[in-house]
């Protein structure tokens, strides 16, 4: 590593105000009492980041449908045998609920010996002919019973299913196509929970019917980490090493930070292809090994006058113990009990450790939502934890084709990944269109200084909720229910889906000649045709257009943060401050102006900041080499584009316009009639 790297891309400050750690009287915190509220639903999907308190909310909810409800049993299903224990028996009396959630240890199968397919399966027909009313097992398990014993041995029971983007509705996604057949049959409750409901692969997590059945709890990263005690400040950054990232790990490792460390796969281009001796060398970097403490398996090292106790879950040698030293209450009660943990495939999805301050990941993953997952990793509150932080440490271009294509590749996902969390982590945005006649202040929102103008396009923010209230002119407003929910819960997995799409983000960072809304109307318009192919044309681009303003508005207001500084006192609202801002310094804020801004101009002045120049130049020679001429599918939405320009103007685009994207519909509208002269259209 040539330098060093210290410019996050990503750097959000919070309130502190406690809000979303006070239970009420029944021991509920914010999100929990707002599920509870909808425990009546038959299919209920609850959205709320790492550490909201998902696995108790369950517990509230299931106790009730099987109390009150009807309901004969409840199966909780969880991707990985780890993520069991958050379901265990649980007091909640003591805190004011009117039950305890008790599982009989039986009927944890994440806690059973014996394959996924073996005896678990034939555990879990015990259990539903039995009269106990609460099962713990894994998608897996879940998966093999399902297919054994029939959806029909499931009537009259809640399935909840944790973690629940790992479902699809790819047909080949067995558990996709399990719960499609569930709610077919409609003889089952079904609490979803997830705290990304996005993939990796941008593949639907439920077909849209099959979504349109579901009630949404949504609880924001800004309700959760606004309301938190102790943290204040969360930073995600992105930063870029040479050679052997084991050599200079120190320059972005911090010993004395709580750290867990994930080192790439075997498989990437950054591995050694020793994991074993990876990890070894990082002990060695840190300081001088001391010996294995026994009672745990932690590694001690010696590093600045202070030992540090290491747990290493690379090593398969040692993975069990270290795995039950790290489910001792001691992680939870002790913050010197473990400093720092090295793992690769482990301490991702469910892993609960409350003092863990950075996450820092070698290489880029393979999925955006295990991105979110690790760094989920460091935003729990924990006293004396003010500040937490997550890294993608990855390998800058070297000289060969291949290393730089695989690079450049990496580079992308990793800018995509800081995207989608600025959006993530931002406030909700609540779009409707300005019309002087009949617009007017929502109550419980705060219009700044100035309060509300009914000749200005306004700016509201509700601090309560986390709930911006933004006028636009000239926006289109979703008429069916279903484009209605996605404009008011979705907008972030319509975000997720364009920030992956390589040809977007490649032509939005590096190609000098783009025209803005080749990428916001054209790109992001085919983008949501595809996601959302049952809604009409005209919800369509309601969706696009409520989609392009949370994305273009989120980045305007990071520029305008930054460029304003964040000091203590205006830390707090530097984001609220900024969408202000822009709204302010533009004439009228209208669709068109949000439609004219390049989405990723401000990712490339990151970029710019944390890669070499050489490297820069690299990567931009790599994507400049791949560009072609427009494609069918992107002559199509250009020409279908045009035809909207012609009937809202009454002419057709001109190639010799001023305007360069009219000159590029025109340019679209005749590629299409050449593509079509050709037979390239079905």
């Amino acid at each position: 590593m040539s330098r060093e790297k210290s410019v996050p891309s990503v750097s959000v400050t919070y309130a502190q105000n406690g809000s979303s750690t006070k239970p009420n009287e029944l021991g509920m915190r914010p999100m929990q009492e707002r599920a509870y509220e909808r425990r009546g639903e038959q299919y209920l999907l609850i959205k709320s980041p790492p550490a909201s308190g998902k696995s108790r909310a369950l517990m509230f909810i299931a106790l009730d449908k099987l109390h009150n409800q009807g309901l004969k049993q409840a199966i909780i299903v969880v991707p990985e045998k780890s993520i069991g224990a958050s379901f265990a028996d649980e007091p909640l009396s003591k805190f004011g609920f009117w039950a305890d959630w008790t599982v009989a240890p039986k009927w944890n199968l994440c806690n059973a010996p014996g394959d996924d397919n073996g005896g678990k399966v034939n555990s879990v027909k015990a259990f539903l002919d039995s009269d106990d009313k609460v099962l713990v097992c894994t998608h897996a398990t879940f998966r093999f019973a399902v297919d054994k014993f029939g959806i029909e041995a499931f009537d009259d029971r809640l399935i909840a299913v944790d973690e629940f983007h790992h479902v699809s509705a790819n047909p080949d996604n067995k558990l996709g196509a399990h719960l499609g057949a569930f709610i077919a049959r409609d003889k089952v409750h079904i609490v979803a929970m997830t705290g990304s409901y996005f993939r990796g692969d941008a593949e639907a997590v439920l077909a849209p019917g099959d979504e349109a059945k579901f009630d949404t709890v949504t609880y924001t990263y800004y309700e959760q980490l606004n309301g938190y005690k102790y943290l204040k400040a969360l930073d995600i950054g992105y930063f870029f090493y040479s050679g052997a990232y084991s050599d200079d790990i120190l320059k972005v490792l911090d010993p004395n930070e709580k750290t867990i460390i994930h080192i790439p796969s075997v498989n990437s281009r950054e591995s050694t292809k020793d994991k074993i001796k990876e990890v070894n060398h990082i002990l060695d970097e840190l300081g001088d090994w001391e010996g294995t403490e026994p009672e745990t398996g932690f590694q001690l090292v010696k590093a600045n006058g202070r030992t540090l106790r290491i747990a290493d879950l690379v090593d398969p040698d040692h993975q069990g113990k270290i795995q039950e030293s790290l489910r001792s209450p001691k992680m939870k009660t002790n913050r010197d009990y473990v400093d720092i943990i090295i793992a690769l495939g482990m301490a991702k999805e469910g892993f609960d450790w409350i003092w863990c301050e950075h996450a820092l990941t070698v290489g880029y993953r393979s999925s955006l939502t295990e991105i979110v997952q690790i760094i989920g990793r460091a935003t729990r509150d924990a006293e004396g934890k003010t500040r937490a932080r997550f890294t993608n440490l990855i390998a800058e271009p070297d000289a060969s084709e291949q290393a730089v294509t695989e690079a450049v590749n990496d580079t992308l996902k990793a800018i995509a990944a800081s995207l989608l969390m600025e959006q993530v982590l931002a406030p909700r945005f609540n779009f409707k269109p300005k019309n002087e006649a009949t617009s007017q202040p929502t109550d419980g929102f705060d219009y700044g200084e100035s309060g509300y103008d009914p000749k200005k396009e306004n700016v509201g923010f509700n601090e309560q909720t986390g709930q911006f209230e933004i006028e636009i002119k000239g926006l289109a407003e979703p008429k069916s229910k279903e484009a209605q929910r996605i404009c008011q819960e979705d907008l972030n997995e319509v975000v997720a889906a364009f920030v992956q799409d390589k040809r977007a983000i490649e032509r939005g960072l590096f190609d000098e000649e783009l025209v803005p809304e080749e990428l916001t109307q054209a790109r992001l318009g085919k983008i949501i045709k595809d996601k959302y192919p049952e809604l009409d044309n005209e919800d369509q681009e309601a969706v696009r257009q409520h989609a392009i303003a949370a994305l273009n508005l989120t980045q305007q207001a990071k520029q305008l943060a930054i460029e304003g500084g964040e000091d203590e006192k205006s830390a707090n609202t530097a984001f609220v401050d900024g969408v202000r801002q822009f709204a302010m310094d533009v004439r009228e804020l209208d669709i068109d102006l949000i439609d004219r801004i390049n989405p990723f101009g401000e990712a490339y002045s990151i970029l710019a900041k944390t890669m070499s120049e050489d490297s820069l130049k690299q990567v931009a020679a790599v994507i400049s080499g791949k560009r072609t001429k427009l494609m069918p599918e992107e002559a199509l939405e250009l020409a279908l584009r045009a035809s909207r320009f012609k009937k809202e103007r009454g002419r057709v685009p001109s190639v010799s316009s001023q305007d360069a994207w009219e000159r590029k519909l025109a340019e679209g509208a005749a590629a299409f009639v050449r593509y079509k002269d050709e037979g390239r259209y079905e």
